[in-house]
């Protein structure tokens, strides 16, 4: 039936094997892969096509991440513009201490901004494959979840009108405030919350990198860290109280602090530019468990969250929708073991990743608290990365994401 055959009340019914909510990149690499795989599914998107695209986000990707999405045919535009980095660089104690991790494990990470990598989702999918998405939904509602059958129903931005799409799976990518975690009843998951107490004031600067790797500096005034973004813009991070003002941070008083944290011994002075946006993330991290409801799936966001403090985040909802894409494919097949055990497998490296950032807030965060108790640990874990093989393989490992299982 046509929309032109219904009645101005009705609702539209529709049928896909998979309903994805959220349009972010575990779900656009979902729909990617579900689509290359001939499983019909529809990606509903509250915000439009050129919000997602330039919704500012950082970009660091682990290599096991690029060469899974290279194997699923999504890697093309990432391979030929993002920056391979080999190495990072600690400041402290006023010294400069370059972190080589290739040297170390033989991978690397590539830079690559989010917006970017969303993009080229978003064409692949819609442009490319023929992939059905809609954007600018609204009221998204949820329906028999613990039926083999549900359905998710939402409103048309365009027309108005009333949609549902009953379907085999529900794929819940939209994050910690959208429609389907929200949609699993009380008592049907749990929510671990961590809150570090600090805030993280992250600035854009359009104004190239300072130095063609990331650096961390740990100062007794608070953390700060440049994250090169591209040869023309870079990204920056402040320590700050949680719920500062952005705006009191005006351009003198950035620059002034960056420069003053990121000091050390033989570095080259820091190339300012113009601020382009100014904002305050305040580090907290969550995990829902478990990450199945029914035929509801969640991924990414709509999961757990990762603080920026190990730019862990993009890389679990990869991670969760390679995961999630192999388990549908294979039920549709008839081996329903990946989907019965999709949340344990995601679950194994949320967790490795949660551990990690905060032990990396205690290395970057530790010498600000006025503690000397904390100083002299954060200090003494610093500089065993610099004098023992083993300790910065490790932490090379994590930080790449390397390790062989988790």
């Amino acid at each position: 039936m046509t929309e032109a055959e219904l009645g101005p009340d009705s609702t539209l019914s529709q049928r896909s094997s998979v309903v994805i909510v959220g349009a972010g990149p575990a779900g656009l690499a979902l729909a990617n892969g579900l689509r290359a795989a001939g499983v019909d599914c529809v990606v509903l998107e509250a915000e439009s096509r050129t919000f997602i695209e330039n919704r500012p986000r950082a970009g660091v990707i682990e290599e096991w991440a690029v060469r899974a999405l290279e194997r699923r045919g999504l890697a093309g535009e990432l391979l030929r513009r993002a920056e391979r980095h080999t190495a990072c660089e600690f400041r402290f104690a006023g010294e400069r201490h370059p972190f080589e991790y290739t040297e170390l494990t033989g991978h690397h990470h590539f830079v690559y901004p989010q917006p970017l990598l969303v993009t080229d989702l978003v064409r692949e999918y819609a442009d490319v494959r023929g992939g059905a998405i809609r954007f600018g939904v609204r009221d998204v509602r949820l329906h028999d979840l613990e039926s083999d059958h549900p359905a998710v129903s939402y409103t048309c931005g365009d027309t108005g009108r009333r949609v549902s799409v009953r379907c085999d799976f529900v794929a819940g990518c939209d994050g910690a405030r959208g429609a389907t975690r929200a949609a699993i009843p009380a008592g049907r998951v749990e929510v671990a919350r961590h809150d570090y107490g600090i805030g993280w004031l992250a600035v854009l600067a359009e104004a190239p990198p300072s130095a063609d790797r990331v650096l961390f500096g740990m100062h007794e005034e608070g953390f700060a860290g440049q994250m090169p973004r591209s040869p023309e813009v870079t990204r920056y991070y402040l320590q700050c109280p949680p719920g500062d003002d952005p705006d009191a941070w005006t351009h003198e008083r950035v620059w002034t602090q960056l420069r003053r944290r990121l000091a050390a011994d033989g570095a080259k002075p820091l190339t300012e530019g113009e601020l382009i946006e100014k904002r305050v993330l305040d580090m907290h991290d969550y995990v829902t468990e478990p990450m199945t409801y029914g035929r509801l799936f969640l991924a990414g966001d709509a999961a757990h969250l990762v603080a920026p403090i190990a730019a862990k985040g993009l890389n679990l909802a990869l991670h969760d929708a390679f995961l999630l894409t192999d388990a549908i494919v294979a039920h549709q097949a008839g081996d329903g073991r990946g989907v019965e055990g999709y949340g344990a497998a995601c679950l194994r490296r949320v967790w490795d990743y949660q551990e990690f950032s905060q032990w990396l807030s205690e290395v970057y965060h530790g010498a600000s608290y006025g503690d000397p108790f904390r100083t002299g640990t954060t200090l003494a874990r610093l500089r065993r990365l610099f004098t023992s093989r083993a300790a910065a393989t490790a932490f090379a490992e994590q930080y790449l994401g390397a390790a062989e299982q988790y």
